[in-house]
C-alpha cells in the first residue's frame, strides 16, 4: 500500500502574503490600542501595547510557521535568546550613544535638564512594542520569504525599502528620516538578523536603539517627541540634525548604522549566511 505523499509547500511569495495576514493584525492592534489612552491612562496603554507586541506577535509567527511551514518556530525559540536579545540591547544602545556623542561634540546636541520618570517608563515599554512587532514583519515575515523567493540581496533592498516607507505614516514624517531608516534600520538589523538567522539579536538592536534615542536622551523618536532621563535639544540644519524626526535622520546616524550594519554583513557573509537568488531549500534557522 503506497504511502500518501506530503503536501509539496506553497510559494514563499504565497507564504509571505498569508504570514503577513497573520501577523500585520497584530501589529495594527498594538498600535490601535493608543485609541484607549484617555480611558486607560498613558502607562497602562503602553503596557498594554508592549504586550500584543510581544505576546501577540511571538503567538502569531509560531502559529503561521507551525501550520504553513510545518516546522518549529527557530528564529523566536527560547535557548540562547537571552544572550542574543542582550547583545543587541548592547549594540543598539552603543550605536545610539555613539551617534548622539558625536552630535553632541558637533554642538548638535545637549542635554537641558532631567526628565520625569513616567515618560521613560513609556519609552521602554514603547522600544519593546516596537521592536518586538517590527523585527517579526520586517526580518521574521518580509525579509525572510523574500530571501527564500529571491536571494539575501532582494531581501535586504525590499525590506529595506518598505521599512523606510513604513516610517512616513509617523507624526512629524519627513522624506530625509524615511531614507535615513532605509539604510540605518534596513542594513542594520538585516545584518542582526543575518548573523544568526533567529529575530532575538535584531530585535535587542531595534528595542536598545528606540529606548537610547527616547528614554535616554530624550530627543524626538522617528518623529515623535519624546522625554528621556535627558531632556535633549538638537539645533543645526536638518541634514545633520535630523529635524523634527530626530537624530534617525541625520546623517551622523546613518554612517555609524551602515558602519555597524555593514560589519554585521560581513560577520554574516563569512558565516555562509547569504543566501543566492532562487535557491529552492530555504535556509533553516540555527538551532
Amino acid at each position: 500500500m503506497s504511502t500518501p505523499r506530503a503536501a509539496a509547500p506553497r510559494p514563499a511569495l504565497v507564504r509571505l502574503l498569508i504570514a503577513l495576514a497573520i501577523v500585520v493584525p497584530v501589529f495594527i492592534a498594538q498600535i490601535a490600542v493608543w485609541t484607549l489612552r484617555p480611558t486607560l491612562g498613558a502607562l497602562p496603554t503602553a503596557l498594554l501595547s508592549a504586550l500584543i507586541a510581544s505576546i501577540g506577535g511571538w503567538a502569531a509567527y509560531v502559529a503561521y510557521v507551525h501550520r504553513f511551514e510545518r516546522r518549529a518556530a527557530l528564529e523566536l525559540a527560547g535557548p540562547g535568546a537571552a544572550r542574543e536579545l542582550g547583545a543587541g540591547i548592547a549594540i543598539g544602545v552603543g550605536a545610539f550613544a555613539a551617534s548622539i556623542g558625536i552630535l553632541a561634540l558637533l554642538g548638535v546636541y545637549r542635554a537641558v535638564g532631567v526628565g520625569p520618570l513616567l515618560p521613560v517608563a513609556m519609552a521602554f515599554l514603547m522600544a519593546i512594542a516596537s521592536g518586538t512587532i517590527e523585527e517579526i514583519v520586517f526580518r521574521g515575515v518580509l525579509f525572510r520569504l523574500v530571501e527564500e523567493w529571491g536571494g539575501t540581496w532582494t531581501a535586504l533592498v525590499v525590506s529595506s525599502l518598505l521599512f523606510g516607507l513604513g516610517h512616513l505614516v509617523n507624526p512629524h514624517a519627513t522624506a530625509l528620516g524615511a531614507i535615513a531608516i532605509v539604510f540605518e534600520g534596513g542594513i542594520l538589523l538585516a545584518g542582526a538578523y543575518l548573523v544568526t538567522r533567529r529575530l532575538w539579536l535584531p530585535i535587542g538592536v531595534h528595542a536598545g536603539w528606540n529606548f537610547a534615542e527616547a528614554g535616554i536622551f530624550g530627543v524626538p523618536t522617528s518623529g515623535a517627541p519624546m522625554q528621556g532621563v535627558l531632556l535633549g535639544e538638537l539645533t543645526g540644519p536638518e541634514w545633520l540634525s535630523g529635524g523634527i524626526f530626530g537624530p534617525e535622520a541625520s546623517i551622523v546616524a546613518v554612517l555609524v548604522c551602515v558602519g555597524v550594519g555593514s560589519a554585521l554583513l560581513l560577520r554574516a557573509a563569512r558565516k555562509k549566511r547569504f543566501v543566492a537568488a532562487r535557491r529552492s531549500e530555504r535556509p533553516a534557522p540555527l538551532a
